[in-house]
């Protein structure tokens, strides 16, 4: 987004000759330099992006009751001027707003809730209100819900200008307070885009090739961005917008579709030989045989080294379904053709748990992993360095620390990437320029739903494992609010007595975080001295030495206590097929997919498995929903949709996704038909024409070298 401070910088050279799409929005008639400034706060800096700015909703005038017409005791929505307003002593204070339509006037009453109410409203204010009518010296509507959809007019604005807002089909804009103190309301929104429209319609360019246009039945551009502003009715918008919303989608499968062909037609990948002896040694030296599909992925991986081109893959699977046995045995076939690996994981702890996990896994093979984090000494980092530069070390785990200028493989071959949506592209880029185009294999923590999968990973192939490995049993989660605490832990002193092990998670939020591991610290406190006194409990958290975090999940993992009181730092790491139960305190603190993760660390052996999720009396709605359905399915799929659509796929991932668009129109829960379209035209026409050069496809490579080309320089990484 633009700085706000830069935006008149362009006046300098003088207002442009012809005002076009791509002029700075200043230049517009009724914009200037005031009101540009505060455009370029939600990140609109040209015509372009103004004609772009959706209406959220619609107010369609066919809805609304006249007031001379409403009738008592029944629900209406009406639309009116503030005539008067303000607070009314009776026995308790009331606030009055008088609203008056063509006909006449309607009383909206609160009796709580003033101080929020009281400065909203201003005279001349047109507002839509909606709720039950009733009477008391007059018709009311008490605790009406409203909305203020013009204040007052632009004393700018030309005073005969025809009220577009008094149309059957009113648009109603998203704004800002700051949007709001330059007039830039719905109202404000209106007139400007409406003059836009009159002025600049011929210069809409169609964007989409008429055959797909003919084929999806989507109408033409100019139509569509007339339409979504002021529509004939509400059935229009919807056209309107389907047509916006496919465009968006369809252009981001361009371009991922654009990168792959890229990224195909330029990186020549090292060539890997069948799997040999030293894969056949780590197979016999498993307990238990692969899975159905985790062969199915390693043949998929197999036929990407063997290719000669470089492999960019994404593995996904369900919490224990075996991606990490899976990602080793593709490092053992590095390492078998006479290259290094590397693993990135994107934090010490777990950069660390897959260092323990994976050299308890190689111990048969007397081949010893290096982890290299930033808080390895360094005396041992300078060896750790030139062991990685002589070729010396075979696999190399670690944090952001293997992208440094100090780091230099001998001859990196493959490079894995663990929950990559924690890593920005450039991290990602760093990594692959560490070795001569190595191979790549993405690997994320939980499933992804495929919406997300196909347009944050859709320049990559995708790997899935539904199966989990043979003889394990379902875990069983049950709910239990805190006053039932006691019940609980009965529950886990009966399993203990079993011989079993067990996790007792504390929640640690970034944000109060000094609180949390105080909470998990006084936690163990008082289950070692009142509960538990009989038992032995470690504690393990982020901020506790490596050494004794390494030495804590080893003693655990071999039996040498019985609870361990932990903080999420255990939600990817060690196998302990003897643990079975864990009981998650303020579980309602936590997101869905991060439950799930949890939750995964139990059900690991043969024995019954349970997850008791422990949430507080003062549960929000939401909060309860995410545990209902957390202990009604262990399916990780069905989870991942369910958490996308509870939280959107901004807040899905926790972080934003680099290089990708932003989007403005299309909703990635409710637009799954068009995605699957999009995806199919895109890759269909790249593959028929990769350079969009073709009469047809002019429109296309037009529009893509204008709004994408910085995007597309990130076309190396996966």
């Amino acid at each position: 987004m633009r700085a706000a401070s830069t935006v008149d910088a362009q006046s300098l050279a003088g207002r442009p000759r012809k005002l076009d799409l791509q002029s700075p929005v200043q230049y517009l008639k009724g914009i200037g330099p005031v009101k540009a400034e505060a455009l370029a706060t939600i990140g609109i800096n040209s015509v372009e992006d103004l004609l772009y700015h959706i209406p959220r909703r619609y107010l369609d005038r066919s809805t609304i009751t006249p007031m001379d017409e409403l009738q008592v005791n029944s629900r209406a929505t009406v639309m009116g001027t503030v005539e008067s307003y303000g607070i009314k002593r009776w026995r308790t204070p009331q606030y009055w707003v008088i609203l008056r339509d063509e006909k006449s006037f309607l009383k909206l009453v609160w009796f709580s809730g003033i101080k929020y109410i009281q400065n909203k409203f201003k005279e001349g204010d047109t507002v839509v209100a909606s709720g039950e009518v009733r009477t008391f010296y007059g018709l009311q509507m008490p605790h009406p819900e409203f909305e203020i959809i013009s204040g007052h007019v632009d004393p700018n604005s030309e005073k005969g200008e025809k009220l577009i807002h008094t149309g059957r089909v009113i648009p109603l804009y998203p704004s800002t307070s700051e949007l709001k103190n330059v007039y830039l309301d719905s109202r404000g929104f209106r007139r400007v885009i409406s003059y836009l429209l009159e002025n600049l319609f011929p210069q809409i360019q169609e964007t989409l090739p008429d055959k797909l246009r003919e084929e999806l039945e989507l109408p033409a551009l100019d139509w569509s961005l007339k339409t979504i502003h002021f529509p004939d009715s509400i059935e229009d918008a919807s056209k309107a917008r389907k047509r916006l919303a496919f465009e968006e989608l369809f252009y981001l499968e361009l371009l991922l579709a654009l990168r792959k062909r890229h990224s195909e037609l330029k990186e020549k990948g090292s060539v890997f030989s069948r799997p040999g002896a030293i894969v056949k040694r780590f197979l016999e030296s498993l307990p238990f045989e692969l899975t159905q599909d985790q062969r199915k992925v390693l043949n998929e991986i197999y036929q990407d080294v063997s290719s000669g081109k470089a492999m960019h893959r994404l593995l996904q699977g369900d919490v224990g379904s075996g991606k990490t046995i899976v990602a080793l045995i593709a490092m053992l076939m590095a390492i078998e053709n006479g290259y290094q690996t590397a693993i990135m994981a994107p934090t010490e702890v777990l950069s660390e748990q897959h260092h323990l996990g994976l050299s308890i896994l190689l111990e048969p093979l007397k081949i010893e992993p290096l982890l290299l984090t930033s808080s390895v000494k360094t005396g041992e980092k300078k060896e750790i360095l030139r062991k990685i530069s002589s070729g010396e070390a075979k696999i190399i785990v670690g944090t952001h620390s293997l992208i440094q200028k100090e780091v230099n493989f001998n001859r990196l071959g493959l490079a894995v990437i663990d929950e990559q949506h924690r890593f920005g592209v450039m991290q990602r880029l760093s990594l692959k320029l560490k070795g001569e185009s190595p191979h790549l294999l993405v690997m994320t923590a939980t499933p992804i739903p495929r919406t997300l999968a196909l347009t944050v990973y859709g320049d990559l192939d995708i790997s899935v494992i539904n199966q989990m490995p043979p003889g394990r049993k379902k875990i069983e989660t049950r709910l239990l609010d805190e006053d039932s605490s006691e019940k609980g832990y009965i529950f886990l002193e009966e399993e203990l007595k079993k011989g079993r092990q067990a996790y007792i998670v504390y929640p640690l939020i970034e944000e109060s975080e000094k609180a949390d591991l105080k909470a998990a610290t006084e936690g163990y406190q008082f289950l070692q001295g009142k509960i538990f006194p009989h038992r032995k409990i470690a504690l393990l958290h982020g901020r506790i030495k490596r050494e004794e975090r390494e030495r804590v999940m080893k003693a655990f993992r071999s039996r040498e206590y019985d609870i361990l009181v932990c903080t999420t730092v255990i939600e990817v790491g060690l196998d302990v097929p003897n643990a079975t139960l864990m009981l998650i305190e303020h579980a309602e603190r936590f997101g869905l997919s991060q439950l799930h993760q949890l939750r995964g660390r139990i059900g690991r052996g043969e024995e019954q498995s349970y997850c008791i999720l422990k949430f507080s009396k003062l549960v929000s709605e939401e909060a309860r929903r995410r545990l209902q359905i957390l202990s009604s399915t262990t399916d990780g799929f069905k989870i991942s949709e369910a958490d996308l659509k509870l939280r959107g796929p901004g807040e899905f991932f926790g972080t934003r996704q680099h290089g990708l668009p932003d989007f403005k129109i299309a909703d990635l829960t409710e637009d799954l038909e068009l995605l699957f379209k999009a995806r199919d035209w895109a890759f269909k026409i790249v593959q028929e024409d990769g350079n969009l050069s073709s009469k047809e496809n002019l429109c296309l490579r037009s529009k893509f070298i204008r709004n994408y080309k910085d995007k597309f320089k990130l076309a190396d990484i996966g």
